[in-house]
């Protein structure tokens, strides 16, 4: 009897080491973004990235041994969500998140895992922010526990007014955005910027719209065409920039588009569809399909192989988050929060789509080139079709890196 229960206690004991040791074998990183509703598409792109990004690491040994496996969270793009989403990603054991679309949702994600990581520090979470464009969220908003792998809209909005400085013909502007953090941060920053670069340019026009709720943007279209504006000035993604595109498009406008999410989903065919004017569409980006830089083509042959060629790498920076998060798990040997986040912060790394970048110390948000690039014809060196358009991104200006570092008023709360 004694010899059967010791035998049984063994195949117990057995049976637990070899679960545990299933168990380590992903290391599971929580994609907490919406999936459905209006931002869904947007959101089912960005997963895509996270998904690639995996799969090629772990065609390479994964990390540590293990293998990565990004899980999905729908946080519908709602703050309040995305608290659930979290909570529910940690009561599952997942400490690790990539996150970003909706500066309302980021901001509440930051504000939970600050609060989690204070009152729990043998459960704490790493953010990787790989789309943070709301100022907020690298100033007062900015978290140790978060690196914020997009360039701010300030800057975005800073680097566009000088390129509107180059374009003497643009002397008319309406500014369009939508009504929440992001959008009412390009409102106030690009008057600011503009009247410093171009103080000879008009605003006619200055519209907040509501987030992802307008149908018909005939109405925006009118007010704009009796402006007698030259030139829009938007930071609207998803729906509501294809909406008013197309709008635009239906009613005859020709305008120029400066924008900060043309290249995104949705917005190459809308353009087309509109019958914009070649080049009149500008997009400011860390990166898309025109720049030339072989080891990032190739990486975009790969992704449109995989997704099919109507889609297209939005987001390269999501593959430098992948990318460094594995560096130094491996350099460190662990996937503790407060070791990743410790040797994140101030590393200097460079990315994919070439040009060094580095993540500031004093805020945590990487610094890295941006690119600002106008939708046409593809001419000599353009690979990349967008949504079978027969059009593609070209580039029109590189802004270093170096240049696009503004204040910040963060104060980064270290753990003791």
């Amino acid at each position: 009897m004694k010899t059967g229960i010791r035998l049984l206690s063994g195949v117990l004991f057995a049976l637990v080491v070899s679960l545990s040791a299933y168990a380590q074998d992903t290391l599971k990183i929580a994609f907490i973004d919406p999936l459905t509703g209006p931002p869904g598409l947007v959101g089912q792109l960005a997963y895509k990235h996270f998904q690639l990004a995996a799969e090629e690491i772990n065609a390479k040994g994964g990390v540590l041994g293990r293998k990565i496996e990004i899980v999905q969270f729908d946080n519908k793009g709602n703050p309040q969500e995305s608290q659930i989403q979290a909570q529910k990603a940690l009561d599952e054991g997942i400490n690790i998140f990539v996150t970003g679309i909706t500066s309302a949702a980021s901001v509440a994600i930051t504000d939970f895992v600050q609060r989690n990581n204070e009152r729990n520090p043998k459960k704490r979470a790493l953010i990787l922010n790989y789309t943070g464009s709301d100022p907020a969220l690298s100033n007062e908003k900015c978290s140790y526990w978060q690196t914020v792998w997009d360039a701010n809209t300030e800057m975005k909005t800073n680097a566009l007014a000088a390129f509107i400085k180059s374009k003497p013909e643009i002397k008319k502007v309406y500014l369009i955005n939508q009504d929440y953090g992001m959008g009412r941060s390009v409102q106030a920053d690009a008057r600011i910027a503009l009247k410093k670069q171009r103080p000879d340019i008009k605003i006619v026009g200055d519209e907040l719209i509501p987030l992802l709720k307008v149908n018909d943007f005939v109405p925006y279209i009118a007010k704009i065409r009796e402006s007698g504006a030259d030139t829009v000035f938007t930071s609207n993604w998803g729906p509501d920039l294809a909406l008013l595109i197309k709008a635009a498009g239906e009613s005859g406008l020709k305008v120029n588009w400066i924008t900060m999410f043309a290249a995104g989903p949705g917005g190459p065919l809308a353009l087309k569809q509109a019958n914009v004017a070649p080049h009149t569409v500008f997009a400011i980006a860390d990166g898309d399909a025109g720049v030339n830089y072989a080891p990032y083509r190739a990486l975009e042959r790969r992704f449109r192989a995989k997704f099919g060629s109507g889609l297209t790498i939005i987001w390269p920076r999501a593959f430098n988050a992948m990318n460094q998060l594995v560096a130094v798990i491996n350099e460190t040997k662990s996937t503790d929060p407060e070791v990743l986040a410790a040797k994140l912060n101030g590393r200097r790394f460079r990315s994919v789509v070439g040009g060094e970048a580095w993540i500031r110390k004093d805020n945590n948000a990487v610094m890295q080139d941006l690119h600002i690039s106008s939708f046409g014809p593809l001419g000599p060196g353009q690979e990349f079709d967008e949504a079978n358009t027969g059009w593609g991104w070209r580039t029109e200006a590189t802004i270093p890196a170096k240049d696009t570092v503004m204040p910040t008023t963060c104060k980064l709360v270290r753990p003791n």
